[in-house]
């Protein structure tokens, strides 16, 4: 890397911590915030996936503010088990996928204090929730429509990103029996016959293709691609070295045609593509306010997401490319949606003409970008490391 990309990425590493200083404490009982104007909430996934990038600042201010968070969560954990959508509010409830962070944010919270009994308790009643999400009480965990981070786009049945999550948390936790039996459950073929032969079971993989279907249940299945879900199975060591190689390199061949037709004007790729449009049967008619093709879930750029993209190019060993990624990324987190910072760190940028759309100071955005930044300066990929390990 030259001086002047390590120079900008330097600078961009340090105003990534102002956001999360900044966005540390807010107006709901000095939980952090989840943006820094637009969002005064303390939203629990947003906060779970913070949680990398703080931990390799081991800043003393942020971690407080993360154990903070999680001890708020246990105590407004349901009876049952699961983990509200918003830190303080113990009645909103409904997301698949908070649980399944807070078990993943647990888990490294305590590999960086060391803290190996930390909400024992809380992650006993945790993992039995889990236990009965999955409809065929096998090893996948189902859920319902728009009830993970894509609260405006319909996930079926069994979701990628939600069993990727499981899986890393399991690892984490020491749970190998059980993670290696949904490891084996999401490589296994989506069906596509039109018929369940008996005792066989979905999977995510797909005939002839490197990547992971996006959504699987039964004779059905969406062969549309999960920047993020993808991204977690490399860095989890749910794909193999081998489809790790395949799907980047499919990856970024889809991405170069997809800026030949105009659909890409950013060396990222979307979070979601091919995009869904309105004369695909996917089509839902509240996508024509929040999901047209290239906006929000539906392709748009997400810079946490790209942040886990370069993490998963280094977990596959391909240093250049990550290199060449967060120098893009270290270029995305300047631009801002009012103009009036330095660094919006915006929380999603649209996919055609790269003008970013969400709101500036994302928590999120800040703290991915730290630890993708992370993972390139050291060639490795903290936390996520031993779950590949292991794995193999």
């Amino acid at each position: 890397m030259n001086t002047l990309n390590q120079q900008e990425i330097e600078l961009t590493k340090k105003a990534a911590l102002e956001v999360l200083l900044h966005n540390a404490r807010g107006p709901y009982y000095g939980l952090p915030r989840t943006s820094g104007w637009g969002y005064p909430e303390p939203y629990t996934r947003d906060l779970m996936f913070s949680i990398l990038g703080i931990a390799v600042t081991k800043n003393h201010v942020l971690i407080d503010g993360i154990r903070n968070v999680l001890e708020v969560l246990a105590k407004n954990q349901t009876q049952r088990g699961h983990i509200s959508s918003l830190v303080h509010d113990r009645e909103n409830r409904g997301s698949s996928d908070t649980t399944p962070l807070f078990l993943l944010g647990v888990s490294i919270f305590r590999m960086v204090t060391g803290e190996k009994e930390f909400l024992k308790e809380s992650v006993e009643k945790a993992l039995t929730w889990m236990e009965y999400q999955s409809p065929s009480d096998r090893h996948l965990i189902g859920q319902q429509p728009t009830s993970d981070w894509r609260d405006e786009q319909w996930t079926i049945g069994h979701g990628l990103f939600v069993n990727t999550l499981v899986y890393s948390y399991l690892m984490l936790l020491g749970r190998k029996v059980q993670a290696g039996l949904l490891r084996q459950e999401i490589n296994r073929f989506t069906i596509t016959g039109g018929v369940i032969p008996p005792h066989v079971h979905e999977g995510f993989a797909i005939r002839n293709k490197p990547w992971y279907a996006f959504w699987t249940y039964k004779i059905h299945s969406s062969e549309r691609f999960d920047l993020l879900g993808n991204s977690l199975a490399i860095l989890s060591g749910i794909a193999s070295p081998a489809r790790a190689d395949k799907m980047i390199s499919w990856i970024e061949k889809a991405c170069d045609a997809m800026k030949k037709r105009n659909e890409l004007s950013a060396d990222l790729p979307p979070n979601f593509f091919p995009f869904i449009v309105p004369e695909d049967p996917e089509w839902q008619p509240r996508y024509n306010v929040f999901n047209m093709p290239g906006d929000y879930h539906n392709g748009g750029i997400w810079p946490f997401i790209s942040g886990l993209y370069v993490a998963a190019l280094v977990a596959a060993k391909k240093y250049n490319l990550a290199e060449k990624k967060l120098i893009e990324l270290t270029r995305i987190v300047k631009l801002s949606h009012t103009e009036k910072v330095s660094f919006g760190f915006n929380e999603w940028i649209k996919a055609q003409d790269g003008k970013p759309m969400g709101q500036d100071w994302q928590t999120w955005s800040a703290s991915m970008y730290l630890y993708a930044a992370e993972c390139v300066g050291k060639k490795s990929t903290p936390y996520f490391e031993t779950i590949r390990e292991e794995c193999n």
